[in-house]
């Protein structure tokens, strides 16, 4: 697990953007079963979570006309067991940190995994998103 000074600074470039921390499994499943659109992030401390995967998510929802619900969001490799959980909601995919997902009405509808955001810009992922949004949150 990873130490508490190292991970808060990382937790907080999402969570001061208006993410809502799902730090036990029970908050996972209550979040994740809501009617309407939640966007989760897998947060993690690698270099492609702080270079392209936070900045292109914040961007994506200060910059979207259609905006989902909810913001979640877990660390992995900290939030130990609300990971495992949201893991147990993103299958068939593999675990993935950092990873973006959207989910609607309690189902998985899009998936975005570590290696779509590798060497990706920011600006990529966030249009990428803002294309997902206006999907499924209008």
């Amino acid at each position: 697990m990873y130490p508490a000074e190292i991970v808060l600074p990382m937790k907080a470039e999402l969570t001061d953007n208006g993410f809502e921390e799902m730090l036990t499994p029970a908050q996972v499943d209550a979040t994740l079963q809501q009617s309407g659109t939640t966007l989760v992030v897998l947060n993690s401390v690698c270099g492609c979570a702080a270079g392209t995967c936070r900045p292109g998510v914040v961007m994506a929802v200060n910059n979207a006309q259609n905006r989902p619900d909810r913001l979640a969001t877990s660390f992995a490799g900290f939030d130990v067991d609300a990971v495992k959980k949201v893991r147990e909601h993103l299958l068939p995919y593999p675990p993935s940190s950092p990873a973006i997902a959207l989910f609607k009405d309690g189902e998985l509808v899009s998936m975005v995994e570590r290696h779509q955001i590798e060497g990706r810009p920011a600006q990529v992922i966030a249009q990428h998103l803002i294309a997902e949004f206006n999907r499924y949150c209008n």
